[in-house]
């Protein structure tokens, strides 16, 4: 038996394939409903979401959207779409071509000239900080205007926080970057073209709710994990009333759950997993009649006054008239754990003016917290569990969608060594 604990995108994934591999398992979820921070509701007519506002066709997520039987109800961005940055009292659009960052305003013409020294600069050094790397690489401007609010965006931290080694390595190797950023890329054609943005007809909870269909009663809900001990050679999970006993335990939960869990059978992992960081967001949902069309914006770290760190434009994104997801707080400003909703509406509002021009009004307040991948995660280092006992989390490796997919096929692969059924694609 593997128990999977956890109900969220990596432990329903990490479930579906130990099905596919015939395996026995049991996914258990501590809440009412699976998918973690993945939730969508329909409000006043059109799909909000909470956490990730859409997903891209990357083979991984093209797969197991087949797998599911979702492929009918995904819903493709149309092509083309901008991404924006807002900087100076302007939306500036963001390059993706050399032409384009020449032609752009998105920088000025000494931070464009910039530029030219890069393939000259010395390649990362895993100890140095991220925004060290990219200052030194493409200069002050280029950083604090691009690079900071879109990369730090992805996980609400500031790159001062974050080291190269634990964040960004991976990201370089991915890419083929050795020790100039410029020159792949011009191998490349010069073009950045990412794979589709889509979401599904349902929202992004459609995922994990197919996976949670097909899981069928090896997902239990409703169901806390309290504690894990050592059994014999296994484990014994103690629910409430209930003993479930594995050979192999995967703890998918976030930080503080799993270094709860861990407490008793790994106190000095346990320790280290409790020392990791969080960055607090508010996720603000409006109602916005605009003219505005892209993808979104995020806000450029030289206007630190403002507390929203980007937009989702939901209405040309996939059609849902008048949305627009607004995110506030992050590393920068963590004050924003501490306003109650009504300040957060409040603003958000006035914020999302300040950028866009556009009046709003706000239909969700939602406080989130999200791992925040910065030097805390330097407690990882070295940790080591007992045998059966895993971790597979978004804190743990890659995080991101496409990351946590092929977190739970490898940690799957790895539990069974199995080679996938055929009949479990039908």
């Amino acid at each position: 038996m593997i128990a999977v604990v956890g109900g969220g995108i990596t432990g329903l994934t990490l479930g579906w394939e130990l099905e596919k591999r015939g395996a026995d398992y049991v996914v258990l979820e501590a809440g009412s409903r699976p998918g973690g921070v993945i939730r969508s509701a329909e409000v006043e007519g059109r799909i909000l979401d909470w956490g990730p506002q859409r997903a891209r066709l990357t083979s991984g997520i093209t797969r197991i959207v087949e797998e599911v039987g979702l492929k009918d109800e995904v819903v493709e961005a149309p092509s083309g779409l901008d991404l924006f940055v807002y900087r100076a009292g302007r939306l500036r659009a963001v390059p993706f071509s050399p032409g384009a960052f020449l032609s752009s305003d998105i920088v000025s013409l000494p931070g464009k000239l910039r530029m030219v020294l890069e393939p000259f600069t010395a390649g990362a050094d895993p100890d140095e900080r991220v925004s060290e790397y990219f200052t030194r690489k493409v200069g002050r401007e280029l950083y604090e205007t691009l690079i900071a609010p879109l990369y730090g965006g992805l996980y609400g931290s500031d790159p001062a926080e974050m080291r190269v080694g634990l964040s960004l390595i991976h990201v370089l190797r991915e890419f083929g970057v050795r020790r100039s950023l410029l020159l792949p890329l011009l191998r490349r054609g010069g073009k950045v073209v990412p794979p589709a943005a889509c979401t599904f007809h349902g929202g992004m909870h459609s995922l994990p709710r197919s996976l949670a269909a097909r899981l069928g009663q090896r997902l239990r809900l409703d169901a806390p994990v309290r504690c894990v001990r050592e059994a014999g050679s296994g484990w014994a999970l103690e629910l409430d009333g209930e003993v479930i006993e594995a050979e192999s335990v995967v703890l998918t939960a976030p930080a503080p759950v799993t270094a709860h869990l861990l407490s008793e059978v790994a106190p000095r992992a346990a320790e280290k997993v409790a020392s990791l960081r969080y960055n607090p967001l508010a996720v603000v949902h409006l109602h916005a009649e605009t003219d505005l069309r892209g993808l979104g914006f995020q806000v450029a770290f030289s206007e630190p006054d403002l507390a929203l760190r980007g937009v989702t434009y939901n209405d040309s994104l996939f059609g849902r008239e008048n949305l627009y997801t607004a995110y506030l707080g992050g590393a920068r400003h963590p004050e924003v754990s501490d306003m109650p909703a009504e300040v957060l509406a409040e603003r958000a509002k006035k914020e999302f003016k300040a950028c866009t021009g556009f009046d709003s009004r706000p239909l969700s307040v939602e406080h989130e917290r999200m791992p925040a991948w910065d030097i805390s995660w330097s407690a990882l280092q070295g940790l080591s569990l007992p045998a059966g006992l895993r971790v597979a989390a978004n804190w743990w490796s890659r995080p991101g969608l496409p990351g946590r997919l092929a977190e739970a096929e490898r940690t799957a692969r790895a539990l069974t060594g199995a080679p996938v059924r055929d009949e479990a694609h039908a």
